[in-house]
């Protein structure tokens, strides 16, 4: 089975451990939507809500920003990205692009242990929303990175980053364990297309995962509450 531990930063010192954990914690609350999408913070009120002082704080929504799940207001704040209905649209029609061309040339140009190496995915522990979403982007990620072009790698994987909290939202109004057995079974597919070496199947059944998560997603987008 897949054992996912969050690696974005190990560091030996305890403050460092601290920073990670309220990294993870806020943003496991704006991918849940628990802190809701277009709602402004601020440093004091977080650091009460988790129980730190400001500075992990400061430095959690400046990794978040990055990830463009946060925006900075001078002196104002900090404002929780609204999920835009025209920027998802914008991301799939990317992902489609990318992930194509990654799947394509993962099964022209990765060695054989790279692609046996896939098989770690073909289970994953249980686990609540935030773990199959994590899951998924390694997934994801890992194909990319089979691709042998690594600038395309690059922006490929900053781009399924994007998709963590579009991904969650896409499964929250689903029964979990179909969902997460239809995943797996649905990735199981594409690692054996790759596993063959069969392009066409391979790229066939990447889209058309894709095309079903965008199905899930701008179903639940028709919620306004959520919606930019």
């Amino acid at each position: 089975m897949l054992n996912i531990i969050n690696v974005d930063r190990i560091e030996g010192s305890g403050s460092g451990l601290i920073r990670d954990g309220v990294y993870d914690q806020i943003r496991a609350d704006i991918l849940s939507c628990a802190l809701i999408p277009g709602s402004t913070v601020y440093e004091n009120e977080l650091a009460q809500r988790y129980n730190v002082s400001k500075s992990p704080v400061r430095d959690a929504l400046l990794r978040l920003q990055e990830h463009g799940l946060v925006e900075v207001l001078p002196r104002k704040g900090y404002r929780i990205c609204p999920i835009s209905i025209a920027d998802a649209h914008d991301l799939y029609e990317m992902r489609v692009l990318l992930e194509k061309s990654s799947v394509g040339r993962a099964c022209d140009e990765a060695s054989h242990e790279q692609l046996v190496s896939l098989d770690k995915f073909r289970e994953v522990d249980d686990g609540d929303l935030a773990h199959w979403v994590m899951y998924n982007r390694l997934f994801h990620k890992s194909i990319a990175e089979l691709s042998g072009n690594t600038r395309m790698a690059k922006i490929t994987c900053e781009v399924i980053d994007q998709f963590d909290r579009l991904t969650f939202v896409g499964v929250s109004n689903t029964n979990k364990i179909a969902s997460g057995e239809r995943f797996v079974s649905e990735h199981c597919e594409i690692i054996d297309a790759l596993q063959s070496r069969d392009r066409s199947k391979a790229t066939s059944l990447i889209m058309k995962h894709i095309q079903k998560s965008r199905k899930r997603l701008f179903a639940v987008l028709e919620n306004p509450q959520i919606v930019d």
